[in-house]
């Protein structure tokens, strides 16, 4: 069975920083590209960032410059660090299996950490 299980979500003032983790078990995480997706309230499902199994990476554009995804593979981890975080980051961060796109919908994600970003 497939399980990702995300944590590292919390309150953070403008400006500030978050790292969020995602444990991974019930596949092959080395090989599988993994991806970030956020749903704020009252909006639909954001892909924010993919990395392949070798480590390329791509980003959406409202994070690029701000975000940095990795993975752990020996782990079976998968990272987002968020950095200069503005209001409008505040959203439900969901890892996923894939490579994600602008309009994206994984068949597989985990039940999410909220994070709000508000002074």
């Amino acid at each position: 069975e497939v399980q990702l299980v995300e944590s590292g979500g919390g309150l953070v003032q403008p400006g500030g920083s978050l790292s969020l983790s995602c444990a991974a078990s019930g596949f092959t995480f080395r090989t599988n590209p993994m991806s970030w997706v956020r749903q704020a309230p009252g909006k639909g499902l954001e892909w924010v960032a993919s990395i392949s199994g070798g480590g390329g990476v791509a980003y959406g554009d409202s994070v690029k410059g701000r975000f940095t995804i990795s993975r752990d593979n020996a782990k079976s981890t998968l990272y987002l660090q968020m950095n200069s975080l503005k209001t409008e980051d505040t959203a439900v961060y969901c890892c996923a299996a894939g490579w994600g796109y602008d309009d994206w919908r994984p068949a597989t994600r985990g039940q999410g950490t909220q994070v709000t970003v508000s002074s």
